[in-house]
């Protein structure tokens, strides 16, 4: 089982790294501190992330995991900030859906069908603060194609899930976390904590190997109950 994960280099990418290659999978990583590296703000990044890594798996990958975002405020007030709307939504949903495509593509060709697994965020479904519209626009984008692409192919058995995380104790999450403060935070999660990566990782990892074909289409929700739906 061969799988190409992006975004995995730290935080939830790392830990779900690490889950399959524990579980027996060939993961081949993406990110900017290990793996192929690939900048998604660049158009052309997300094709040749995909060339080198079906080259590197031999011809053959099984599963895509899209974990790969970034998290920047973006005020009303600044004077980029459609240029900084644009930039989140490259990196967090263009890309993504242009390696679904190009995922959708191989396994069509090869008649094998695929598995594909997209990290969003409970912001998909909740919303996000007043400098993040991009983010949970993106995220919300993602849940949307990750759904489309269950009910178009899921007869070719090419599967799709979401995640939607809340809070996350990744480097992402610090700095944010520490600007709305903390304790203010967490008194909106019912369970009382932040999630760690590794449960995220679990969830990913059943999403990718484990979970039934009637699943397909399903989001699993991993937020500690402060979105409920």
């Amino acid at each position: 089982m061969t799988i190409l994960l992006t975004g995995s280099s730290r935080g939830i990418g790392a830990a779900i790294h690490t889950t399959l290659t524990d579980a027996g999978a060939t993961v081949i990583g993406h990110g900017t501190r290990s793996g192929i590296p690939a900048d998604f703000a660049d158009p052309a990044a997300p094709a040749a992330l995909w060339r080198q890594a079906l080259e590197q798996a031999g011809g053959a990958i099984d599963i895509l995991i899209n974990n790969a975002g970034v998290f920047e405020a973006n005020p009303i007030e600044a004077d980029d900030w459609t240029d900084q709307w644009e930039r989140t939504m490259r990196i967090n949903l263009t890309a993504s859906a242009e390696l679904c495509r190009l995922a959708v593509l191989h396994w069509r060709q090869r008649g094998t069908g695929g598995r594909i697994v997209n990290v969003a965020s409970r912001a998909a479904y909740r919303g996000d603060s007043p400098a993040h519209w991009h983010y949970a626009a993106s995220k919300a984008g993602m849940i949307a194609m990750t759904k489309s692409i269950a009910r178009g192919y899921a007869g070719e058995n090419i599967l799709a899930f979401g995640i939607c995380p809340g809070f996350t104790m990744t480097g992402m999450a610090d700095d944010y976390l520490a600007s709305r403060g903390g304790d203010k935070l967490l008194a909106d999660i019912p369970l009382g904590k932040v999630a760690d990566p590794a449960e995220i990782a679990s969830v990913a990892r059943y999403c990718a190997l484990e979970a039934p074909a009637s699943m397909t289409g399903a989001v699993i929700d991993v937020n500690g109950a402060s979105y409920v739906r």
